[in-house]
C-alpha cells in the first residue's frame, strides 16, 4: 500500500469513526429523552393520585404529602378538564393564555398532541389531566438537532481546510512547474538570440530577421510570465493604451486574415499601475478566446473607454455567444467548452486582473449566435 492509499484509508477510518460516534451520541440522547419522558409521566400519575386523595379526603386523611406533591410541580404545564373538555384548572400556564378562551383551547390541543391524558375518577365523574413537556425536556428534544448542526459545521470547516490545503499544495506545484518551464526555455532562447546576431552579420533579409526578433521577444515575454507565477508582480506606472495596442498589433499580425481586427482608444495616454508582461497575457487570452468563439472567422473589436476614475477595456467578438447561466462559471479553473484545452485561460486572466491589478473582469454582454463582449475595469493611477 503506497502513501496516498494509506492516507485515504486513514481519512475514511476517521470519517467512519466520527460518524459512529455521532450516531452513538444521538441514540443515547434519544434513549435519555424517552426515559426522562417516562419519568415525567410517572410524576403526572402521582400528581393525579394526589389530586384524587385531596378530593376524597376527610378529617382522618393525611394531606401533607399530597399537598407537597402538587406544590412541587413548577415546570410541567397542566390542564385539568371534564369529560366534555371543559377546562377546570390550568397550572404552570402563561396568564395571557389562561385569560383567553380561544388560546386556552388551542393550548389544550397542543398538550393533547404531546402526551396521552391521565384519566382521574373523582367520585364517579371522570376528569382528564392533560400535560405538556417540561422546559428541560423541550430543550433536550432539540439537542440532537443542535448536535447534528454543530457536527455539520465542524465537518464543513474541516472540509474547507482540507480543500484549501490541497489547493495550496497544487498551486505550489503549478508555480514550481511554471518557473522550471521558464528556466528550461531560457537556454534555447539565448541560443536563438545568438543565431539572430549571426544572421544580421551575414546580411540576411532585414524583414525576416525583424520578424524572428519579434517572435524571440514574444518568447521572452512568455518566459517572463511563467517566471512570475506564484510571485508578487511589480506594478509600475504605464500607459494602458500603448501596452494594449502593442499586444493587439502582435496578435493581429499573426492571426488569419479571416479575422477582421479593429482598435479604438482615446488619443491621449491613460496611466495605471500595471505589470506589462501580465497585462499582455490578459489581452492575449481574451483575444484568443474570442477567435476560438468565432471559429477563426469574424470581427474582433477592442475598445478602451476613459471615465473620471476608471478605464475600461472591451473585447467584442461575433462568435457563438455565452449562455447567461455560464457568465460566472467561465472563470472557474478547469471550465472549458473546447475539446482541447485545460480551461485555465480565463481563470488566469481573472487572477491577473483582480488579484494582481485590483481590477474587475466580467461578461458585459453576450447573445447566442451573435457574439460576446468581455470587459476589464481598472482604476486609473493617481497623479
Amino acid at each position: 500500500m503506497n502513501l496516498s492509499e494509506r492516507r485515504n484509508l486513514i481519512r475514511w477510518i476517521i470519517i467512519l469513526g466520527s460518524f459512529n460516534i455521532l450516531v452513538f451520541i444521538l441514540w443515547n440522547t434519544y434513549t435519555f429523552f424517552q426515559k426522562f419522558k417516562d419519568e415525567e409521566r410517572l410524576k403526572m400519575e402521582l400528581w393525579a393520585t394526589a389530586t384524587k386523595t385531596l378530593n376524597n379526603a376527610d378529617e382522618n386523611t393525611e394531606v401533607e404529602l399530597p399537598f407537597q406533591i402538587l406544590s412541587n410541580n413548577t415546570t410541567i404545564p397542566i390542564i385539568q378538564t371534564t369529560d366534555k373538555d371543559s377546562i377546570i384548572n390550568m397550572i404552570n400556564v402563561d396568564k395571557e393564555i389562561s385569560a383567553d378562551s380561544d388560546r386556552s383551547k388551542a393550548y389544550l390541543n397542543k398538550l393533547r398532541s404531546e402526551n396521552q391524558p391521565i384519566i382521574m375518577d373523582l367520585g364517579g365523574k371522570n376528569q382528564f389531566l392533560y400535560y405538556g413537556n417540561s422546559s428541560l425536556l423541550t430543550k433536550l428534544k432539540f439537542y440532537p438537532i443542535a448536535l447534528v448542526l454543530i457536527g455539520l459545521f465542524f465537518s464543513g470547516m474541516i472540509f474547507s481546510f482540507y480543500r484549501a490545503s490541497k489547493m495550496a499544495t497544487q498551486n505550489k506545484l503549478w508555480a514550481g512547474m511554471a518557473k522550471e518551464t521558464a528556466h528550461q526555455i531560457g537556454t534555447p532562447l539565448s541560443s536563438l538570440i545568438g543565431w539572430v546576431e549571426i544572421m544580421k552579420a551575414d546580411d540576411v533579409d532585414e524583414t525576416t530577421v525583424s520578424e524572428i526578433e519579434k517572435d524571440i521577444n514574444r518568447l521572452q515575454t512568455i518566459t517572463d510570465r511563467f517566471s512570475k507565477i506564484g510571485s508578487e508582480p511589480v506594478l509600475e506606472d504605464h500607459d494602458l493604451i500603448q501596452e494594449t495596442e502593442q499586444s493587439y498589433d502582435y496578435l493581429k499580425s499573426r492571426t488569419s486574415k479571416q479575422v477582421e481586427f479593429t482598435f479604438q482608444a482615446p488619443d491621449y495616454p491613460i496611466h495605471i499601475l500595471m505589470n506589462p508582461a501580465l497585462h499582455s497575457w490578459t489581452i492575449e487570452n481574451l483575444v484568443k478566446n474570442a477567435i476560438d468563439a468565432m471559429k477563426g472567422k469574424g470581427k474582433l473589436h477592442i475598445a478602451i473607454e476613459d471615465t473620471e476614475r476608471f478605464v475600461k477595456i472591451k473585447v467584442t467578438d461575433t462568435g457563438s455567444g455565452i449562455p447567461k447561466k455560464l457568465f460566472n462559471s467561465i472563470f472557474d479553473p478547469g471550465f472549458t467548452t473546447k475539446k482541447r484545452g485545460w480551461g485555465l485561460g480565463l481563470s488566469l486572466t481573472k487572477r491577473i486582473v483582480e488579484e494582481y491589478h485590483s481590477g474587475k473582469i466580467k461578461v458585459a454582454h453576450s447573445e447566442i449566435g451573435k457574439g460576446t463582449t468581455m470587459q476589464i475595469t481598472f482604476k486609473k493611477a493617481t497623479v
